[in-house]
């Protein structure tokens, strides 16, 4: 825009100085727009999309002063950092095992067909044929589960299966701490005594 066109503005507004700013602004808003071309869109979300690191046959064991802590193993991993929400996914599920404080005696362990951890709500999302062994040797099966590593929580809306020595619960959603020790079937389907003879 060029100083005269700005002064007869300003002279045709009677001297007001706020029309002024307000033409200046969007004069500058809208020459400043840049727009992206489809090509330039795809790329990023083709970025979103791409792994940042793919590993295959993955087996980890995390230590603590030189005891087992934890043992991970997973044929594929897949980490996608560029994500709108970061996550890193297991497409042939995992195993994951946890061990006492002493690193010796294996105390619980978690099985699926598939699965992601997103890494900034520390979330763990256990997808398909889902299986938790406490330490008890009671064994959680369920369609999916939500592992919140950062609060210490299991949790499902889905049918779970709870069996025991001497029955198995059923019922539909489920709450527990990531011990399995303490865990609440928000609708319970029922109870079916097993007899160990």
């Amino acid at each position: 825009m060029s100083t005269s066109a700005f002064r007869y503005i300003y002279n045709a507004a009677s001297g007001t100085k706020v029309q002024l700013a307000v033409v200046v602004f969007l004069s500058l808003a809208f020459s400043s727009c840049i727009h992206n071309t489809q090509e330039e869109i795809r790329d990023v979300e083709d970025m979103q999309q791409m792994a940042s690191l793919a590993v295959r046959d993955l087996h980890t064991v995390v230590t603590d002063s030189g005891f087992f802590k934890y043992e991970f193993e997973t044929p594929e991993l897949a980490q996608y950092d560029n994500a709108e929400e970061p996550y890193i996914d297991f497409p042939q599920g995992l195993k994951f095992k946890m061990y006492s404080e002493k690193g010796t005696l294996e105390k619980s362990r978690i099985r699926c067909n598939n699965a992601k951890y997103y890494k900034d709500k520390n979330l763990w999302e256990l997808n398909n044929d889902v299986e938790a062994v406490t330490q008890k040797g009671e064994i959680l099966n369920t369609e999916q589960l939500f592992w919140d590593t950062k609060e210490h929580t299991i949790q499902s809306d889905k049918f779970v299966k709870i069996t025991t020595k001497n029955q198995v619960i059923t019922g539909y959603g489920f709450e527990s701490d990531e011990k399995l020790s303490k865990y609440e079937i928000k609708h319970p389907g029922g109870e079916i005594e097993v007899d160990n003879d």
